[in-house]
């Protein structure tokens, strides 16, 4: 079983006024994060909008984070190219950046058996030489993975030892029941189903990291059983959550500005990369509403 749990934040992009990936803001996104307590961090999930990043920009940004974490703290890389061996090149980049694993997306190709998943999945996770996560999000993504089909890679594949489960909080409790606790299952859709997730046997979460203070708290309380904080916490967070869980675009509309308020480095310093919805009043008014207690991330 592998060794890694807790809350890991993924990180944003945050970009200059010209575009180009800054390196100053995300040195300090990492320092921020890993002082609020951190267990992990992670990049190049869809809230690092790795869909809008080249592959030059992604290994780049992998170096930068991997530089200022300096091991702090593990380091988790989502690998998404649409290649065996360009999985494979990417991942063992990241390890040389101090990966401590990675998460390897199936390609988006659709219309293949399943079996072909497997094969990609399975080939990438044999060449390399430290930990593997397999990501399943069958909401926000292409290609998705049965039951079946993970319990294949969890037992011919030795390396592959996690799972980002980002499905209903019923589908991934059904995968840790059936792979008998096989799987270290970090949860996903920000954490609006966390109680239930760790319930069912999650080892953590990888959310945005708007509200990174808090759910470090709620894990501890999972944790430690005390349910009753645990529950009225959770139910502080769930308005913001839904909120944001609407859809990526919400989440990088509102949550990076959330976040950087939250740094100190104030939402002018946000600097979208298009296409990007747009605020509105009315949606910041209720991001501060829902959130007018929080203070700086502690």
């Amino acid at each position: 079983m592998s060794r890694f749990k807790g809350v890991y934040p993924i990180l944003y992009a945050f970009y200059d006024r010209h575009g180009r990936i800054d390196d100053g803001l995300m040195r300090l996104q990492v320092d921020k994060c890993i002082a609020a307590g951190a267990h992990g961090i992670a990049v190049l999930g869809l809230v690092t909008e790795v869909h809008k990043l080249d592959v030059n920009e992604r290994r780049h940004l992998v170096e930068v984070v991997g530089r200022a974490i300096d091991g702090r703290v593990p380091y988790a890389v989502t690998v998404g190219e649409q290649s065996i061996h360009g999985q494979i090149d990417f991942a063992r980049m990241a390890q040389a950046n101090g990966a401590s694993w990675v998460i390897l997306q199936p390609p988006s190709i659709k219309g293949f058996a399943e079996a072909e998943t497997v094969r990609f999945l399975g080939s990438v996770a044999d060449a390399l030489e430290l930990p593997v996560a397999v990501q399943n999000n069958p909401v926000n993504m292409d290609v998705a993975l049965s039951v079946a089909s993970l319990l294949r890679l969890r037992e011919e594949h030795p390396n592959i030892t996690m799972l980002k489960g980002e499905g209903p909080a019923v589908n991934v409790a059904e995968v840790i029941r059936a792979s008998q606790g096989r799987y270290a299952v970090f949860a996903g859709h920000g954490g609006k189903e966390y109680i239930s997730n760790i319930l069912s046997g999650c080892v953590g979460l990888v959310p945005a990291p708007d509200c990174l203070d808090l759910q470090l708290r709620l894990h501890q309380l999972l944790i430690d059983r005390n349910m009753d904080e645990a529950e009225a916490l959770h139910a502080r967070l769930l308005p913001l959550i839904v909120f944001m869980t609407q859809s990526v675009s919400f989440i990088l509309c509102y949550g990076k500005r959330l976040f950087a308020e939250r740094i100190g480095i104030g939402s002018d310093a946000v600097h979208a990369r298009a296409p990007e919805i747009q605020p509105t009043a009315f949606g910041l008014a209720e991001v501060r509403r829902m959130t007018q207690d929080w203070g700086p991330l502690a």
